[in-house]
């Protein structure tokens, strides 16, 4: 009976090994192909992308965005903004006023910190869906904003397609379209002064 007992155990414990090494194989395959995808977004090459949000219908906004480095550019309906790396030139609303920041202030976003994202903070895992693949990322503990990310990634081009994002208990929905890598000049990201002569420019550089 002894025997039997430990028979058993042993067969369970195996069990368990291989479930966890598959586990493990699964989390290392999503973790490259995220890391792969998230180079080809916001790697030294440069790369732009158009979003249509929606948050559980609550709020909707839709826009282009442009990253290269530590530079970006964002344009939708209610706000515009470049930063080249120096300094952030936000346009909010109709507004005829620019606000400049430090590129690397928070205070530029509305959102500030609460939305940064350290890769280190998820586990990984990777499926097969029907539009291509679909990686999951869950906050380990102590992650507060973004709970839950879903990215369905293009299986073929490997370009992302859609992004579901869980805050708290409501999720936000981003589809992904006219995704590019590569190919973006360093104008783009210098605010054109030109065009907003009639602006008043408020510095927030100090604050």
């Amino acid at each position: 009976m002894m025997k039997t007992k430990w028979v058993i155990w042993l067969v369970v414990m195996l069990s368990a090994v291989g479930l966890q090494a598959q586990e493990n194989a699964n989390a290392r395959q999503a973790r490259k192909m995220f890391d792969e995808v998230y180079q080809n977004v916001f790697g030294e090459q440069g790369a732009t992308l158009h979003y249509n949000v929606n948050v559980a219908s609550l709020y909707k906004t839709e826009g282009t965005i442009w990253y290269k480095g530590n530079k970006s550019r964002y344009l939708s309906k209610n706000s515009k903004a470049w930063n080249d790396g120096v300094s952030a030139y936000v346009i909010r609303g109709n507004k005829k006023e620019v606000e400049i920041y430090d590129a690397n202030s928070s205070k530029q976003s509305r959102f500030g910190d609460d939305f940064k994202f350290e890769p280190e903070n998820y586990t990984y895992h990777i499926a097969n869906d029907p539009q291509g693949y679909l990686i999951t990322l869950k906050g380990k503990k102590g992650v507060k904003a973004m709970k839950e990310i879903r990215a369905l990634i293009d299986k073929t081009t490997r370009c992302p397609r859609q992004l579901r994002i869980k805050v708290a208990f409501i999720w936000a929905n981003v589809q992904i379209s006219d995704f590019q890598s590569g190919g973006i000049t360093e104008d783009t990201f210098t605010f054109p002064r030109n065009q907003y002569k009639g602006y008043k420019m408020i510095d927030k550089r100090e604050e």
